[in-house]
């Protein structure tokens, strides 16, 4: 039996034990994709995450697909329109043909080899290039409107983009596809595009406030009872997953096991050996089969499945007053509760009902009116919390208040995966990435809404709290760090020791610590699949993350706790090029402070060799432990001392390494006084 007949026969099963009678009874789905930027996110990538949803193997009538535009672009809404005229005829050729790999520019790339169940005929070739000529054709004309975008003529169907700013303006929803529309045969889901309104008296609250506008908006239209999250560059990469996630969210006995269905994460095209440490291929597999052990994956922003009453703050049962006192949301609320809790919307109030009660809406008919509607509630004075807001990780703290009601979460991992992005090529996004985590995380860890108090005051277990506490303290990690890689430096500066000598049997413990943590990582890389290399990078940018990206979270959560300045959301830029021109994972820098600790870190180990090497006495070992100590933590930092004497993006800016200088020598001078 294939994968897809596989698939459907056990969602028979589930359908059969949800009380419905066959895979045509698949419940709807919502699809929703975020963009915040056309520069930093390229219109072409979400153009393809867009096409590979419409692509799915799945009821087309049973589908909507929401894109979330906050740059309020006519570039980003001209792709969408040109690509769902592209999707007409790729969609029946994906369909016709079993094609697995539905995002196009994926499909068409040289590196990949033509999969269907096709033998190659005649036939197919002519209708492959046809598909791969019209993909160019597509492709052509987005990169088009990018270089001309100061030459459009805002008229017509572009006309409302006239005269609009990126952060002050009216919202923004065209059908761009109505499956209703008189002459369209084509089996394609809805399409639909979302531009919230923006004004500078109200906070926007990033990705959270655009996920809940599109909740709301596709609430109104089609309130699907299952809604999806992606990226705008994490395209599908098994058309089959939203089959795999029914299996998943249909076939529990229980809907408390399954509040939502998680994917983990994976790139496309990611460099050889993972020079920046931010494929997560081990992680995925330890991390993700640990706390899928008891069930509570946690929700990661993106490639998730939700049940939408889960989202509008629904629990899994009554769960005393205490519970309902925190989340006071339950399918028989009066209309007063309901007022108060979804805004001054007649219709949205009635489409948050039936999703409460587990019913769905009948298929929108008539579109226009419902988005007429839907303007009320996306603009920024209609405020209604269902992604949580409070930290820049907004899918972790969802995450955790929705495990905190008492719902649990899955773990899929199909093969092939499920949903492919792309990872950062270069140190200044890879670092601001991770600084945005650290920073999120520890706004989570420290707020009112930590792991530890809803353990206390809800209904989070302790081994999920647990579990929790273990991915929110990566920023605090930055600071042992830190001391650990500073502390032999000022050993050799003061000429003392933390570590035994070399003739002294203590010191083998250490030599044992040391070589357990090494052997045991290294089992886990090698059954992972992946090469000595690739676990040498992932350990020295652990080191390097630490000490430069999460410490500078670390302080920003600092200043924001003392009210001296917020944190701010980073945009991470998206990069579909996988080009070789002989520099790719080569370490980058810029000007920003995130590469200061690090530089000090470096400058004052050589600052310390030197002095050190310089009266050490060979004979007795005296502070070789320390020594070696050094070495090693420069030895991590290697890029960075490459970085000292390269130029252009490869070399750090001389004004990094004069604020990097300054801090080290009053390091030493406080260090040799002390």
């Amino acid at each position: 039996m294939d994968l897809l007949g596989f698939s459907l026969s056990y969602v028979s099963h589930a359908l059969r034990s949800s009380g419905l009678s066959m895979a045509q009874d698949l419940p709807p789905v919502d699809m929703f994709v975020t963009s915040a930027d056309p520069v930093l996110e390229p219109s072409i990538l979400t153009v393809n995450t867009v096409i590979s949803l419409l692509a799915v193997d799945y009821p087309a009538d049973k589908l909507a697909c929401y894109v979330s535009d906050d740059g309020c672009s006519p570039i980003t809404y001209y792709s969408l329109v040109e690509a769902s005229k592209f999707a007409k005829i790729w969609v029946p050729f994906c369909k016709k043909y079993n094609i697995q790999t539905r995002a196009p520019f994926r499909y068409f790339s040289s590196e990949l080899i033509l999969t269907g169940s096709c033998n190659y005929s005649l036939e197919f070739q002519q209708e492959y290039n046809k598909m791969k000529d019209g993909y160019e054709e597509l492709a052509s004309k987005i990169k088009d409107a990018v270089e001309k975008s100061m030459e459009w003529d805002l008229i017509g169907d572009f006309a409302i983009f006239s005269n609009m700013e990126h952060k002050n303006h009216p919202t923004i929803i065209k059908v761009i596809r109505d499956q209703n529309e008189a002459g369209l045969s084509e089996a394609l889901p809805h399409l639909i595009y979302v531009s919230r309104e923006k004004r500078p008296e109200h906070p926007h609250r990033y990705k959270a406030g655009a996920m809940n506008v599109l909740t709301r908006v596709s609430g109104l239209i089609t309130n699907a009872p299952f809604m999806l999250n992606v990226d705008c560059d994490m395209f599908v990469n098994n058309p089959q997953i939203f089959l795999h996630a029914m299996c998943l969210l249909l076939g529990s006995k229980n809907e408390r096991e399954s509040g939502f269905v998680q994917c983990p994460q994976y790139f496309y095209d990611g460099l050889k050996d993972d020079p920046f440490g931010n494929q997560f291929v081990v992680g995925n597999k330890y991390m993700g089969r640990g706390v899928a052990g008891i069930q509570v994956p946690f929700y990661e922003g993106t490639g998730c499945f939700h049940r939408r009453k889960v989202i509008y703050g629904s629990c899994p049962d009554d769960i005393g007053n205490q519970a309902k006192r925190l989340t006071p949301v339950h399918g028989d609320l009066s209309y007063e509760e309901q007022l108060r809790i979804f805004g001054d919307s007649k219709e949205f109030i009635r489409s948050a009902a039936y999703a409460l009660q587990g019913k769905e809406n009948i298929s929108p008919k008539n579109l226009p009116n419902l988005v007429e509607a839907a303007h009320q509630v996306a603009g920024c004075g209609y405020e209604y919390v269902g992604w949580q807001y409070g930290a820049a990780t907004e899918d972790v703290l969802t995450g955790l208040m929705i495990h905190g009601r008492g719902w649990r979460s899955l773990f899929c991992t199909p093969d092939p995966r499920a949903f492919l992005g792309c990872a950062p090529r270069g140190g200044p996004i890879s670092m601001a990435q991770q600084k945005r985590w650290a920073t999120g995380l520890l706004e989570i860890l420290i707020g009112r809404r930590s792991p530890i108090v809803t353990t206390v005051t809800a209904r989070l277990q302790l081994r999920h709290c647990l579990a929790y506490l273990s991915l929110l303290t990566w920023g605090l990690r930055s600071i042992p760090e830190l001391c650990y890689a500073v502390l032999p430096a000022y050993c050799t500066i003061t000429d003392s020791s933390f570590l035994p000598e070399v003739h002294e049997p203590a010191i083998y413990i250490y030599m044992a610590l040391f070589l357990s943590y090494v052997i045991y990582t290294l089992i886990e890389y090698h059954e992972t699949g992946l090469s000595i290399r690739a676990w040498w990078n992932n350990q020295r940018m652990a080191r390097i993350n630490a000490m430069n990206a999460w410490l500078c979270g670390f302080i920003s959560v600092i200043l924001k706790v003392f009210r001296i300045s917020d944190t701010v959301f980073e945009v991470t830029q998206k990069d579909q090029s996988s080009s070789n021109d002989g520099d790719e994972g080569r370490f980058t820098f810029d000007a920003s402070l995130i590469f200061v600790p690090g530089t000090t870190v470096l400058l004052l180990q050589l600052t310390a060799l030197i002095m050190g090497f310089r009266g050490m006495q060979l004979s007795d070992g005296s502070g070789l432990g320390e020594r070696l100590c050094s070495i090693m933590v420069v030895i991590c930092f290697w890029p960075f001392l490459k970085g000292l004497f390269a130029k252009g993006k490869y070399g750090i800016p001389l004004s990094t390494i004069f604020k990097s200088a300054f801090l080290a020598l009053c390091f030493v001078l406080l260090a040799k006084r002390a």
